[in-house]
């Protein structure tokens, strides 16, 4: 694959936010098993440079190259999925990615294709498919009915560099009857955003695909309706990542904003995808703040105000 025509790809991506599709960049490991990762968090695929091995880099941390003068690091991902039998030219071809403000090269055996995929066909991986320390997040299905394996790179990169720690956050003077409601299909991700609502001290109650997220506000909303009570005093605001199985981030905040039942609870979208277009496509479905992962003093910051409100 060209990077001319990954960069067609990512412009025409772009039109889809929102729609409840995404693009899958598909490739392999030289195992026979098809991974696959969305095109929006590629810049470019191309050969393997030169690496330079650096010491102290943790496990599966080849080195870095030099990327129009930038330093990046360069990952094995067969030696993250500890994939057995990679052929000795595993790593030639490299994905190079952009993720919650960070570039990385991942080395991969070898890129397929892309396949435009809707949201409710991307099923939460089952326990026996979600090893690899739950570094897939997702399963989808090929027509020919092959199983594509959608990495989670919020854990691969948590695994090689740790994560961001939390630093001491002032908690929240508010209602402690009221709840966060957040969603996020990245184990990793709701372990950060966990932290910080303990640092703030609010009461949360959490989802972990966009149709889990919908059908439990649903009931939610049910019950405060049968108890005549507005759903505003119960669940001070929600928390939602763009990207997720059955049923993306952007569909749910529309869902969210068609409902009266929900009027007065604030939207915040915290996604990787940072970028102007899914921030314009985040204000049109009724989005009130967007925050790119993971900076936790930038997420603390955007929701003290909202739960003190």
């Amino acid at each position: 694959m060209q990077s001319n025509q990954l960069l067609e790809a990512v412009d025409a991506r772009t039109k889809l936010v929102g729609s409840n599709k995404m693009e899958i960049l598909l490739f392999s490991l030289g195992t026979g098993e098809i991974f696959g990762i969305n095109v929006f968090k590629v810049r470019e695929v191309c050969q393997t440079p030169f690496v330079t091995k650096t010491p102290y880099m943790p496990e599966g941390v080849e080195g870095v190259i030099s990327l129009r003068g930038n330093i990046i690091p360069v990952i094995s991902l067969a030696k993250f999925i500890h994939s057995e039998g990679t052929p000795d030219d595993t790593g030639h071809t490299m994905i190079v990615t952009e993720f919650s403000r960070h570039t990385q090269g991942f080395l991969v055996h070898e890129v397929d294709r892309i396949i435009r995929v809707d949201w409710d066909k991307i099923k939460p991986p089952q326990n026996m498919l979600s090893g690899n320390e739950g570094m897939i997040t997702a399963i989808t299905e090929l027509p020919d009915g092959r199983l594509v394996s959608i990495l989670d790179v919020e854990q691969i990169l948590a695994n090689a560099f740790g994560i961001e720690p939390v630093p001491e956050l002032e908690p929240v003077d508010s209602d402690k009857d009221s709840t966060v409601f957040f969603v996020d299909d990245s184990a990793v991700a709701r372990k950060e955003i966990v932290m910080v609502l303990d640092k703030l001290g609010a009461k949360y109650q959490q989802a972990t695909n966009g149709q889990e997220a919908w059908d439990r506000l649903i009931g939610l909303a049910n019950r405060a309706q049968q108890d005549g009570m507005p759903l505003v005093e119960q669940i001070k605001l929600i928390l939602a990542d763009a990207e997720m199985p059955e049923m993306d981030g952007y569909v749910l905040c529309k869902n969210i904003r068609s409902d009266r039942r929900f009027d007065g609870i604030p939207i915040v979208m915290h996604s990787s995808l940072s970028s102007e277009a899914n921030r314009d496509m985040g204000k049109r479905v009724g989005v009130d703040a967007y925050v790119a992962k993971f900076d936790p003093a930038v997420l603390a910051d955007t929701l003290r105000p909202l739960l003190q409100r």
